[in-house]
């Protein structure tokens, strides 16, 4: 079991760049996927990006392709989410988790990060 720990969010202006940070404490980080999530006032979870440890490999909604970017830090432990170009629809509690590659279920997650996006 892995503890996250997200920040990083906040309010931004839609236009402006954000990078959203999950610090990852545990081990095995190699046989993880990470991964992003947000929801929205009134709104279901939904999936956002997904990265795995091992081999880097991504993998995005078709709301944040070309916007968004997930990516790791071996060295730090940590997973980041660099959000650019936001929209207001893009405001949501964002959502750290985490998951063994081979095992579907995330069951790891973090206590999420607000990020508002005025227009």
């Amino acid at each position: 079991q892995v503890q996250l720990v997200e920040s990083g969010g906040g309010l931004v202006q839609a236009g402006d760049s954000l990078r959203l940070s999950c610090a990852v404490s545990g081990r095995t980080f190699s046989s993880y996927t990470m991964g992003w999530f947000r929801q929205a006032p009134g709104k279901e979870r939904e999936f956002v990006a997904r990265i795995n440890w091992n081999d880097g490999r991504t993998y995005y909604a078709d709301s944040v392709k070309g916007r968004f970017t997930i990516s790791r830090d071996n060295a730090k432990n940590t997973v980041y989410l660099r959000m650019n170009s936001p929209r207001p629809a893009d405001t949501a509690v964002y959502y750290c988790a985490a998951r063994y590659s081979s095992i579907l279920r995330w069951d790891s997650w973090g206590q999420g990060t607000q990020v508002t996006v005025s227009s």
